[in-house]
């Protein structure tokens, strides 16, 4: 496997944050035009874009113990968040969830992997934070269909996905066997809740062509160069840059959907792209 600097390491993490951006457009999408729910939507995503990676990938995936953990892991967080939804709406779960990510992410790497954490790092976290805030908390406040156990479902997602982080900053070796083969495993565990929920979908040349985006950018795209990008920086540099998939998700709003954002939203817009682009300039391998 080439090394990967943490210049392009960057560079790799940036492009799949943008690429998460429109997932969720294209799945919203997807929900309407192919009769399709989350679940469903989500099976399809992992199993075509593990078909994209395996198109690309000259030799078998092995299937081992490090592969069976991320496929788990990604699961069990794309399933919590779902139950936060359910429980307690999009705006709130996604507000608890991007935002507890990073939060364990870097308690895990400087306790559990011993990656320090400097002052420009701390200052990008809660800058970063105080962004994200700032962009989603009126509409997860005006929502008012929090729980409990939408919050920790919610919780549950972020420390899933900061436990696949860390375990794969670790295990950093083939990462794009990784990454196909997490979203395999990932596919297996979700079956069962997609038959309950549905999961053929009504087929059109556009429920077609979204869920060929949604496998192709949002999901093969973006977590191959997640993991990728995992060899090169530290998981908590890699969470926080992450962070600005909430930005582009939001401007996709705005261009798509016509949906309007308040100063407050604007100006947690330019924070989250600031603590990014000070990560981005200043970041070092590990």
């Amino acid at each position: 496997m080439t090394h990967v600097s943490a210049r392009r390491g960057t560079l790799y993490v940036c492009v799949a944050a943008t690429a998460w951006g429109t997932g969720g457009a294209a799945g919203s999408l997807l929900f309407e035009t192919g009769g399709l729910g989350p679940v469903g939507v989500s099976l399809w995503r992992y199993l075509l874009g593990a078909a994209f990676l395996l198109a690309l990938r000259p030799s078998p995936v092995r299937l081992n113990r490090r592969v069976l953990v991320v496929g788990a892991g990604m699961a069990v967080y794309q399933t919590a968040y779902f139950a936060a939804i359910a429980h307690s709406g999009v705006a709130v779960a996604t507000v608890v969830t991007m935002g507890a990510t990073p939060v364990f992410t870097a308690l895990g790497s400087r306790f559990l992997l011993r990656e320090p954490l400097g002052r420009v790092a701390r200052a990008a976290l809660a800058a970063a934070l105080i962004g994200l805030v700032l962009l989603t908390g009126e509409t997860a406040l005006q929502s008012r269909t929090y729980s409990i156990a939408g919050i920790a479902a919610a919780l549950a997602s972020a420390a899933g996905y900061a436990g696949v982080t860390l375990f794969s900053r670790v295990h950093k070796d083939d990462s794009q066997g990784t990454a196909v083969g997490g979203l395999l495993v990932g596919a297996a565990c979700l079956v069962p809740f997609a038959l309950v929920e549905g999961v053929v979908p009504e087929v059109s040349a556009v429920s077609v062509a979204l869920l060929l985006y949604l496998g192709a950018v949002p999901t093969a795209l973006a977590y191959g160069l997640f993991f990728r990008a995992l060899t090169a920086l530290r998981a908590t540099t890699v969470s926080i840059i992450s962070l600005g998939e909430a930005v582009g998700a939001a401007m996709l709003g705005v261009v798509l959907f016509g949906e309007q954002l308040t100063p407050l939203a604007w100006s947690g817009c330019v924070l989250l792209l600031a603590a990014v682009a000070v990560l981005a300039l200043g970041s070092e391998a590990g």
